[in-house]
């Protein structure tokens, strides 16, 4: 499930669709996955095409993001003092045509950008409940200098 180069902690789970004459069915998360541990609420949130939401880092959950509706490309930047994998960067391309499930462990920065014509959906399942009054979110611009990441598509 977890590819080499990810940055320590990440998981990443294919998903399959299962498609037949009245339609498809595709698991995002199970309980019996061996990587999932608790369950704090799901969400939806969506973002026109081009658009970046990043950069932030969560101090106590886990985010389990899958993209239900259009492309999204998911960056993880791990600047965790004393990982093995300090200073990488993953770039994850998922959504309807590349189904899956990317684990993003606590104190990893993320963020993601609507790629292709449409509306992107993502679906997440972070592992704590948002607390309105003191929220787990810490936040840098999305184009900051402290995060060696250009956002700008790469044609080639």
């Amino acid at each position: 499930m977890s590819p080499k180069g990810l940055i320590q902690g990440v998981v990443v789970k294919p998903l399959r669709v299962m498609a037949d004459e009245r339609g498809r069915l595709m698991e995002i998360l199970r309980r019996d996955d061996p990587f999932f541990r608790t369950f704090g609420q799901v969400y939806l949130t969506c973002c026109y095409p081009g658009v970046v939401k990043a950069w932030h880092l969560h101090r106590k959950q886990t985010d389990h993001f899958c993209v239900v509706r259009g492309m999204a490309k998911v960056v993880l930047y791990d600047g965790r003092k004393g990982s093995p994998t300090r200073r990488a960067i993953n770039e994850f391309f998922i959504g309807e045509l590349n189904p899956q499930l990317v684990v993003i462990p606590r104190l990893v920065m993320h963020g993601f950008k609507a790629i292709g014509t449409g509306e992107v959906y993502l679906l997440n399942v972070p592992s704590e409940l948002y607390n309105h009054r003191e929220p787990d979110e810490h936040r840098l611009p999305a184009h900051t200098k402290k995060i060696p990441y250009d956002w700008t598509r790469r044609d080639g």
